[in-house]
Order: C-alpha cells, then sequence, then structure tokens
C-alpha cells in the first residue's frame, strides 16, 4: 500500500504538471501554475517524508502536511474550472484523485490517533 501511494502521488504531481502547463500565459494563471505545482510536489514529496516517520506522532504530523497539500491541490484545480481557464474536463480526473487521494490520508491519520491514544 505504501508503495502504491508513494507511485500515485507521484503520479499525481506529474499530471498537476502537465495540466499546469496548458493554462493560458497571463498573471491569474501563472500565479495558479506556481501554486498548484508547488503544493501538488509537496503532497508526493511528503508522503514520502511519511513513509519513513520515526513515530507515530511524527507520522501523524507529516501525514496533516499530505492533507493540507492535497487540499490545496483540489481547491487550485476547482478555482482554474471557477475562472474557466481550462474546460472543467481537463481537470475531471486530477479533482477525482484529490478527493481519492484524501479520504485515504485522513483513514490514516484517523488510525494513527486511535492506535497512538491505544
Amino acid at each position: 500500500m505504501k508503495n502504491d501511494l508513494k507511485h500515485r502521488t507521484k503520479i499525481f504531481a506529474h499530471n498537476v504538471v502537465k495540466l499546469a502547463s496548458i493554462l493560458p500565459d497571463n498573471y491569474l494563471s501563472n500565479h495558479i501554475k506556481k501554486q498548484l505545482i508547488r503544493c501538488s510536489t509537496s503532497v508526493a514529496a511528503n508522503y514520502r517524508a511519511t513513509c519513513i516517520a520515526q513515530s507515530k506522532r511524527s507520522f501523524i504530523s507529516k501525514i496533516s502536511i499530505v492533507i493540507e497539500e492535497i487540499d490545496e491541490s483540489h481547491f487550485w484545480l476547482e478555482f482554474i474550472i471557477d475562472e474557466k481557464l481550462l474546460p472543467s474536463s481537463n481537470c475531471k480526473s486530477l479533482l477525482n484523485e484529490a478527493d481519492e487521494l484524501t479520504r485515504i490520508f485522513i483513514s490514516s491519520r484517523k488510525t494513527a490517533n486511535l492506535n497512538l491514544n491505544n
């Protein structure tokens, strides 16, 4: 599971970078490109750090960062659609993946919290 999620988060980051590269060249799009690339690649990088956490508390802290970054990625993808910078069809699969990853990471954090308190 761990390696599957490492792979999924990395693919997510690559696909977001590809999407960002087709955004129009204007002030708003350029801002979104930077934000979206930063947070989506952060999901992958921080998930890798989560996998080598040295304690349950460290894992919970690191997975919380991953959750924040995937949620921010979702926000910027929605914002692209809201601002009509790209057709929603371009963002749909990435939004779905962000939703799935968010649910997985939140579930992992809940499980870790339960195990920490037992």
